[in-house]
């Protein structure tokens, strides 16, 4: 008996809340959040230099833009005419990353482990870009405060992280 009555209080009351969101007014009805829009390239600002250590490269993109806009969590980071791109640490896929309006995020590109290595090969431009879709923009030696040619062999970025000390550290964490 005490199975069946639960039963019937649960029905009743499962009804009567479907009930009730049928008749709620449209403005009381639950909503989709509002997708943040994809960050336009006009309103990205992006910036490369070379760090102390030649070995590393520091990124940023800032949103002059007014509104909050996404970009691709993982930087498109590429070197003179080589193929291929720096390869993200820790490993991943695309997905958005929301900059807020007038906001910077950085990260930072390992170009090569070992300045030594004899399968360096030798570029004078980084193309970085904030979204696979855009073109980026491409830096010259002289741009990024380099002296001398990029060297480059299995180079890696970070996501792009809120400071530059976020990215250096997330760096240092996955490539020592």
């Amino acid at each position: 008996m005490r199975i069946r009555s639960f039963l019937t209080v649960s029905t009743v009351a499962t009804a009567g809340a479907a009930l009730l969101i049928a008749a709620a007014p449209q403005g009381l009805a639950a909503q989709p959040a509002a997708k943040t829009p994809v960050c336009k390239a006009k309103v990205l600002k992006l910036a490369a230099k070379q760090a102390k250590d030649t070995r590393v490269v520091h990124i940023s993109v800032k949103n002059t833009g007014t509104r909050t806009c996404t970009i691709d969590r993982l930087p498109v980071v590429t070197f003179g005419d080589l193929d291929g791109a720096a390869q993200p640490v820790p490993s991943g896929e695309s997905g958005p990353y929301k900059v807020g309006a007038g906001k910077t995020v950085y990260a930072a590109v390992r170009t090569i482990a070992d300045l030594k290595d004899p399968e360096a090969r030798r570029v004078d431009t980084i193309t970085v870009s904030a979204n696979p879709n855009l073109d980026g923009r491409t830096f010259t030696l002289k741009q990024l405060g380099a002296s001398k040619k990029v060297k480059v062999w299995e180079p890696v970025t970070t996501w792009w992280k809120p400071s530059k000390a976020a990215a250096d550290k997330a760096l240092e964490k996955e490539v020592g």
